[in-house]
């Protein structure tokens, strides 16, 4: 009897183990440069504070903060959810670092003048960095994240009841982006916007409608759609 029972474990062990989905790192799903964000610490006082009082002294002061902040955001790596990001991302520090290079020059040669502009240019391109990496609205943010998950990590290994799931859950977060308002930042997008939200809808149904079945081929060719729509969405706002 004994030996029986030692059989079956041996067997049991020696039987393939399933491959349950690995979820990301929680700082690939988020769209954040942690670095970036910290030099605000630095942004917030020269652009508030110290520029608009003409204080050329408090602006000298921050140089040494600037410059360390801008060394970690021009050695930060951008998030894999930010990876269709990393051209613009590259440019944009570029612009950050030529500016902030401008500003030293303008602080060494105490010049005012310059140094205001370099100040309000240095905003300017900390700004535009900011929005690159920036979502257009939370619930557009939410449904990449769910998207990112599948399209990234589980649709590869593919077992049928995770893909399930995860279309359940993209389906809740379409519901919820379909019922969002546009901010009025992106007022001037809204003609482009709504068709291209519409299509993303529209691949969304046609994946649920595909993951009731069971084809795998057709399943993850919706998926593919699902991605595209998406892009095509997410490229509005570029």
């Amino acid at each position: 009897m004994r030996r029986r029972f030692l059989l079956a474990v041996m067997l049991l062990a020696a039987l393939p183990v399933p491959a349950f989905a690995q979820a990301p790192p929680p700082h690939e799903t988020t769209s954040e440069v942690p670095a970036l964000s910290a030099m605000h610490e630095v942004i917030m006082p020269l652009w508030h504070e110290a520029w608009p009082a003409k204080d050329t002294k408090r602006m000298a002061e921050l140089t040494p903060g600037i410059e360390r902040h801008l060394a970690e955001v021009s050695t930060a790596k951008l998030p894999g959810i930010l990876r269709d990001r990393q051209a613009a991302w590259d440019v944009g520090v570029k612009q950050l670092q030529a500016t902030a290079a401008a500003y030293r020059a303008a602080v060494d040669r105490q010049d005012e003048a310059a140094l205001l502009e370099a100040a309000e240019a240095l905003h300017t391109h900390y700004e535009k960095l900011v929005r690159v990496i920036r979502p257009a609205t939370p619930e557009i943010d939410a449904f990449h994240q769910a998207l990112y998950v599948l399209y990234h990590y589980d649709l590869e290994k593919y077992s049928l009841p995770v893909v399930r799931e995860h279309v359940a859950g993209l389906k809740a977060k379409m519901d919820a982006l379909s019922a969002a308002a546009l901010p009025a930042r992106h007022a001037s997008k809204k003609a482009a916007y709504e068709p291209a939200r519409d299509r993303l809808a529209a691949s969304v149904n046609a994946l649920s409608a595909a993951a009731a079945g069971s084809d795998e081929a057709r399943i993850k060719a919706a998926v593919e759609e699902v991605h595209a729509s998406y892009e095509a969405l997410d490229s509005i706002f570029k």
